[in-house]
């Protein structure tokens, strides 16, 4: 008779999952080397994860979805993964990622920094030490949000990459993150990834005053099947709002607030001559 560990699910949000994980294998009758070919992982892998002898990460997760047919419910596991990862996120990003990860589409909007899927490295590490240094957060959780960040950056590769809208504040290139050479390499990264032709990246100019249609982070996601998802975050917390009716009016505002700001062609050029003003 094999001998099957036990495992104790309140031990530990990693043994949680490979207690789920096991759970949902063995509902469906299969073993670990049936498994193994569905998810791409070797059953001694998976035998690894379930007796929290190895971590799961984001792409196993995402391929355990597809093959529990969990991807986007309330019990997939790359939820509960990005929950157990970054628990040092506000409430409701971690689900929201979910979705932006799957997105055809995708619409920001942000002011004061950066967005985050726009920032470089550095910049992102020094956003991320600004928390640990007014005490939100441990120089160990910001190092995991500079990872997390650079995830969701790679999951926009794809051989078919989604269409991304940025619309930025002015306030967002003029606030000094991380020094001059962060600065410069960080306007560097935004004239790159405008050239590229899946990304239009738009400036909403200061004059635009009491016409700027959102005065908090707003990110807009279109689903495959033209499903449309909203997140949107105060200074507390992140809320994702997937009901039709209530998404459809910021889609508009969105729209609006694309006519008004700068063309991608002018606001490429004001990012450039930004950059050149610095060392």
């Amino acid at each position: 008779m094999v001998n099957i560990k036990q495992l104790n699910p309140a031990s530990s949000p990693q043994a949680a999952f490979g207690a789920r994980f096991r759970k949902f294998r063995e509902d469906r009758g299969w073993t670990q080397d049936v498994l193994a070919p569905k998810i791409g992982y070797s059953s001694q892998h998976i035998s690894a994860v379930e007796t929290v002898r190895k971590p799961p990460t984001l792409r196993f997760s995402r391929k355990s979805d597809l093959a529990f047919g969990t991807t986007g419910t309330d019990e997939s596991f790359e939820r509960e993964y990005m929950e157990m990862r970054n628990g040092s996120l506000k409430e409701g990003f971690p689900e929201y990622v979910g979705y932006e990860g799957r997105a055809v589409e995708l619409r920001i909007y942000n002011l004061g920094l950066i967005p985050g899927l726009l920032q470089t490295p550095d910049y992102a590490r020094a956003v991320a030490y600004g928390h640990v240094e007014r005490g939100s957060i441990t120089y160990e959780q910001a190092d995991q949000r500079v990872e997390f960040l650079a995830q969701r950056q790679e999951a926009l590769v794809r051989s078919q990459p989604p269409m991304v809208f940025v619309v930025m504040d002015e306030s967002c290139l003029h606030q000094a993150v991380g020094g001059p050479e962060v600065m410069n390499a960080q306007l560097r990264r935004l004239e790159e990834v405008s050239a590229r032709p899946n990304w239009i990246i738009q400036v909403a100019p200061f004059s635009l005053g009491e016409r700027r249609a959102f005065f908090l982070p707003v990110n807009l996601l279109t689903m495959a099947d033209r499903s449309i998802v909203a997140y949107a975050e105060s200074q507390a917390q992140g809320y994702v709002e997937r009901e039709t009716s209530l998404v459809a009016p910021m889609f508009t505002a969105y729209h609006q607030m694309q006519g008004e700001s700068l063309s991608k062609t002018a606001s490429a050029a004001k990012i450039s001559k930004l950059r050149k003003g610095t060392p």
